[in-house]
């Protein structure tokens, strides 16, 4: 009897004691969504859209950079860039904390970022940030990508920047918000890493944001011709 007590007891602890869980791997990667020249009747542009990450499944730190660069004059007119923090909270949905730095026309600007990334229903990737600084605003941002063959692909994009207030520096009037959006056909050369593309990308300022471009001898509205490559390493 004593001989079962003991071996009861030496079982115990291996009742109570689990092995250590594996520590999640480590993943990085870059995404660019948009490595592309925009062409108009007035000016051409360079633009990007891209995404560096690394971390786990569980947290991803994230630079996003973000820039339109003009051929005419050789400057930037928009150049953003962001470290984001990315943790899920939902089986499609991740929340977003970070900071933002613009270096626009005038000073630089430095926001604070929250927001949710992930997929809405019927598949469309959806951003939505709030940016609080000196004049605060918030981002929509919708994509979809569309498969027609194995290879090609259309992806319609929109991209709504609302501003929370004035700001004259800037350009941008309360509530008056810029609207992007753009369709593109791109064809898969390498399994997804390297993907050229062409098509329309059209930008439209409202209300007092568009009164304020005109003020400065520029257009409300551009429609461009793009020709670019995403990239997917």
């Amino acid at each position: 009897m004593r001989r079962h007590v003991l071996a009861t007891a030496a079982l115990i602890p291996t009742l109570f004691w689990t092995a250590p869980a594996p520590a999640e791997p480590l993943i990085y990667g870059l995404q660019v969504e948009q490595a592309e020249r925009r062409f108009d009747d007035g000016s051409d542009l360079y633009a990007w859209d891209f995404d560096a990450l690394v971390g786990t499944d569980e947290l991803k730190l994230i630079w996003r950079s973000e820039a339109e660069y003009l051929t005419e004059g050789s400057r930037f007119e928009k150049l953003e860039n962001q470290l984001r923090l990315q943790t899920p909270i939902s089986t499609f949905f991740d929340a977003v904390v970070g900071v933002r730095l613009d270096t626009p026309r005038g000073e630089d600007r430095a926001y604070g970022v929250i927001g949710v990334k992930g997929l809405a229903p019927q598949w469309f990737e959806l951003d939505a940030d709030l940016y609080v600084g000196e004049t605060s605003f918030v981002r929509i941002e919708a994509e979809y990508e569309g498969l027609i063959t194995n290879r090609i692909t259309l992806t319609p994009s929109l991209e709504l920047d609302t501003p929370l207030g004035d700001d004259a520096d800037l350009g941008v009037g309360a509530f008056a918000p810029i609207l992007e959006v753009g369709a593109r056909l791109s064809y898969d050369l390498l399994d997804r890493a390297v993907a050229p593309y062409i098509g329309v990308h059209y930008e439209r300022r409202f209300g007092e944001t568009a009164d304020l471009t005109r003020a400065e001898g520029e257009q409300r509205d551009n429609l461009f011709f793009v020709v670019g490559t995403k990239m997917l390493f």
